[in-house]
């Protein structure tokens, strides 16, 4: 994973110094940089502090080490694993521009691939976007996957439903649900998604749901307020972080799982279909903080 900037920065600031006070100024500064957010940039500086003067740190190696360490008791990761005997629907939601609908698609493929998944049912229940609409088809026809959709306005919580009730005639083991990510007003937002949650779950009894959120990576902090809204209005089962491929410093996932207790399920490192990774926190921190 090459695609970390506060990595790079730590390198720099790693380079021929002492560990002195403007040393941890400037690493402070790189984590800020880097959206950990300053509150806990402040607190892993001095978490580092205590480390180096009772251990005695002098290479720029531990003292990375123990940084990772730090941050690495925050990260949590989730599996999303498939029961084998129910319905599974997953729920994929976020704001609109962040790559959701195209994250629906690579989702999709990673179950196709990597957990042999041959029958997936996707659903358009972004109805406000047509757009959205035709993308997921567009998608659904390159994945050979049937797509439910109805036109643009349609009511929403209709449509998963429609897409729940094919899946069970079929057979079909996995839904990938669409939703939209704006409303005119947050509460206006907050309400649909109670509303489509509440349908999902009468709908899909016993069913293995989970709510997926996707972030955008380049959003820096916004992302924690984005997850705080999102989660207060449904429970967000897992995380989806996205376009880590550009100019993304990665360390919004740090305060995000810490705050909320959310887990993060996968990354999307890029545009193909492919593009899409499972997290591993140890990958992740090694490419935060600058490892080889």
């Amino acid at each position: 994973m090459a695609w970390m900037g506060l990595g790079k920065r730590l390198r720099e600031i790693f380079q021929a110094r002492d560990f002195d006070g403007k040393f941890f100024e400037d690493l402070q500064d790189a984590l800020i940089e880097a959206d950990i957010g300053v509150r806990f940039a402040s607190e892993a500086i001095e978490a580092l502090r205590e480390v180096s003067r009772k251990e005695g740190i002098k290479t720029q190696d531990d003292l990375r080490l123990a940084l990772k360490n730090f941050l690495g008791k925050y990260l949590v990761r989730a599996d999303i694993a498939l029961s084998a005997d129910s319905l599974n629907v997953l729920l994929v939601l976020g704001v609109n521009g962040v790559g959701k609908t195209t994250t629906i698609a690579k989702i999709a493929r990673y179950f196709q691939t990597a957990r042999g998944v041959e029958n997936i049912l996707l659903v358009a229940g972004d109805t406000f976007r047509a757009a959205a609409i035709d993308q997921l088809k567009i998608l659904g026809q390159r994945l050979d996957l049937p797509v439910v959709a109805q036109e643009p306005g349609a009511d929403p919580g209709a449509v998963i439903f429609d897409g729940i009730s094919a899946a069970t005639a079929r057979g079909i083991p996995l839904v990938i649900a669409d939703t939209a990510g704006r409303l005119h007003t947050k509460d206006a937002l907050v309400k649909e998604l109670a509303k489509i949650d509440k349908i999902v779950k009468s709908r899909s009894a016993g069913a293995g749901y989970r709510k997926l959120l996707v972030l955008d990576a380049t959003t820096g902090q916004n992302s924690l307020a984005q997850a705080e809204v999102f989660h207060r209005a449904v429970g967000i089962d897992s995380i989806v972080l996205t376009k880590l491929d550009s100019t993304a410093k990665g360390g919004m996932v740090v305060p995000i799982c810490r705050e909320l207790g959310i887990p993060i399920s996968f990354l999307g490192v890029g545009e193909r279909l492919d593009d899409l990774e499972v997290f591993v926190p140890d990958q992740y921190l090694q490419s935060l903080v600058g490892e080889s």
